[in-house]
């Protein structure tokens, strides 16, 4: 039963006896339940202040107190013991409260009145600093004023007395609370052998579970609803355990508190047992119908060929990408993790330029979520400085941009149901890989106000020109792959140069192990691919002329050949290189022309041939009176 205990209150057991000095850091602001008889008992969760009450109390001392800058000193749970503290300490009791402040040079500021406690040997007392984040502006604008009350509470700690009670011997006891421990003067804390620092974490997945137990799973729900569900569940308890199991990894990170919200939400809402998840969605998000859960499986069952009507040539990468993707939809992602909050899927397209990497995560966007604006792009050579993961978390309080929030984590907000695409990751600064260590991981990032954004609906996709070339014995770039290689050649070299950089150049492997198997390598642009790509560009020219202006393109099949000889000469450039020369052989000598011969709608042309050497590239091209222009593809 004492792993039902939670760390941080068996170590709170240990360390109370030995230290003077206790500094609670994180989850100070959450309730809990108090442990009894080595289980946790089934009723309301208490604020940590009264957790705290409770324990000491329990534990014989006479008196515990608590101080905040703003109300003074105070027993909210026991009267009598706000007056004993008084008489002991010689101070006076105002609106049910010892009215005090943090600093100053009279002897009833807080830290004086607290060092008389400390030193006092007729009741065994603790005092609890509450919201102690708060006393001072930061550690790194402290005046005389903060440094001399800070110190009082050192030396209080250091000559803290012992008292005897008829439990034994206490001494008695200073803590301190607060949301981060940089909070506090780093010299009260570090090297100080009275103190004891003990972390608050978010209920772990056992205390979690046990939410999931008794009378407390019945509390999720209405009456009425517990009542029409449960005979089924009693007749099939592995769903109901399958329900509980999916809830508890889908609560990972949240508080008691958020816990609690999130049960008088369920009840609220008169969820059903069977849909107990979606008041998880509701909770985070606002919403009560996952995109994820509403995809239509014959719909996915085609995106292979409607992916290849945009990006041609990538067979085995749109394969391995569509693999994630299914992997996502039918429940299988992260089901060998103990996480269930790690985004939907992370994928890692790398391959030479203008291969399709872009357009892909595109394509994707908009299978999944009928619109390929949900994909959102963050070119990573704007996040090269040491400062740049402000712009994408948001930049702490007091700095400048604090308002606005983070360029990333405000677009997840928005809208947490997308794809983010992060070009040229190799570009970002290292202290933005280490806050993606912690999306890939737990699915979650606190951004610079604090707030909780979550990624666990969410594709990432990296992209990288890494592996294409690599530093030789002088540090010169090379070569690392060639057209004339083929696939599965480029494939491995290529994989084997990013595992290079990630784990020697770099020195981060556990990146490379967050992404894990999911590296897609995009093959050069063959010539065949490169025809593809060139027919698809032209025909949507000629349609959009046709939709939009009224004017009819034919291009004759000699013109055509050598617009193609012209425009797939060199590949080194991919996709993205054929539409530059298609922009400076067709587009840009096309609207010289049209505008030359007062041409702006409603026309019928003839593209005869391409002067594709000329400077700069011209065309042939008349105007047809009669007859329907028609589209001439190669066959």
């Amino acid at each position: 039963m004492e792993a039902l205990i939670p760390k941080w209150h068996r170590e709170l057991e240990l360390f109370s006896a030995i230290k003077p000095l206790l500094i609670f850091e994180g989850n100070v602001l959450d309730q809990y339940r108090y442990p009894v008889d080595g289980s946790l008992k089934q009723d309301s969760i208490v604020p940590l202040s009264r957790y705290l009450h409770t324990f000491f109390t329990d534990n014989g001392y006479d008196q515990v107190m608590f101080y905040s800058n703003l109300v003074g000193f105070m027993n909210p749970y026991d009267t009598a013991m706000t007056s004993r503290y008084a008489a002991m300490t010689g101070t006076k009791i105002t609106s049910g409260a010892i009215q005090a402040e943090f600093k100053g040079n009279d002897a009833n500021t807080a830290p004086n009145v607290i060092r008389r406690a400390m030193c006092q040997r007729d009741y065994a007392t603790v005092t609890v600093l509450e919201m102690a984040s708060h006393y001072i502006t930061t550690p790194e604008r402290m005046d005389q004023m903060d440094v001399n009350s800070f110190n009082i509470l050192l030396q209080s700690a250091l000559s803290s007395a012992w008292v005897r009670t008829p439990h034994g011997k206490k001494q008695n006891l200073l803590v301190l609370l607060v949301n981060k421990l940089n909070d506090l003067p780093a010299w009260f804390y570090l090297n100080t052998p009275v103190c004891k620092i003990l972390e608050l974490d978010a209920p772990d997945r056992e205390e979690r579970k046990r939410l999931m137990t008794g009378t407390n799973f019945a509390s999720f729900f209405s009456g009425t609803v517990y009542r029409r569900d449960m005979p089924y569940y009693n007749e099939h308890p592995d769903e109901l355990e399958r329900i509980k199991e999916r809830f508890v990894g889908l609560t990972e990170g949240l508080t008691f508190t958020e816990l609690d919200e999130m049960r008088l939400l369920c009840k609220q809402e008169e969820t059903r047992i069977r849909d107990l998840c979606t008041v998880v969605d509701l909770y985070k998000y606002g919403i009560k119908e996952n995109p994820w859960n509403t995809l239509s499986m014959e719909s996915l069952k085609t995106a292979k060929q409607d992916f290849e009507k945009r990006i041609k040539g990538q067979d085995a990468a749109l394969e391995r990408t569509l693999d994630v993707v299914k992997r996502a939809v039918t429940g299988m992602n992260g089901i060998n993790s103990s996480s269930t909050g790690k985004p939907k899927g992370v994928l890692f397209f790398a391959g030479p330029t203008g291969t399709g990497k872009t357009e892909t995560a595109k394509a994707l966007a908009e299978k999944l979520f009928g619109d390929e604006r949900t994909c959102v792009r963050f070119d990573m050579s704007e996040y090269g400085q040491s400062h740049s993961d402000q712009k994408l978390m948001g930049a702490p309080p007091g700095y400048v941009g604090y308002e606005a929030g983070g360029q990333l984590t405000n677009a997840v907000k928005e809208n947490p149901f997308c794809i983010l695409l992060f070009d040229e990751i190799e570009k970002a600064h290292s202290s933005i890989l280490d806050k993606f260590l912690q999306i890939l991981e737990d699915g979650r990032m606190t951004d610079g106000q604090g707030k909780t954004v979550y990624f666990s609906e969410t594709i990432i996709i990296f992209t990288s020109n890494l592996g294409i070339y690599v530093k030789d014995a002088f540090g010169n770039r090379e070569p690392n792959v060639t057209m004339d290689m083929e696939y599965g050649e480029v494939a491995t070299r290529v994989r084997s140069a990013i595992e290079d950089y990630f784990k020697l150049e770099l020195g981060r492997p556990e990146i490379l192990n967050r992404i894990g198997e999911n590296i897609v390598v995009f093959d050069y642009i063959r010539k065949e691919a490169a025809d593809l790509i060139l027919k698809s560009q032209v025909n949507k020219i000629i349609a959009n002329m046709r939709e939009k202006r009224d004017i009819s393109i034919r291009i004759e099949d000699y013109a055509y050949s050598s617009l193609k000889e012209a425009a797939t000469f060199d590949l080194s450039n991919g996709g993205r290189g054929i539409g530059n020369q298609v922009e400076s052989l067709l587009i840009n000598p096309l609207s010289r022309w049209m505008f030359d011969n007062g041409v702006t709608e409603k026309a019928r042309l003839v593209i005869e041939g391409f002067e594709t050497s000329a400077n700069p590239p011209a065309l042939r091209c008349r105007r047809e009176e009669d007859g329907e222009a028609e589209v001439k593809k190669d066959e």
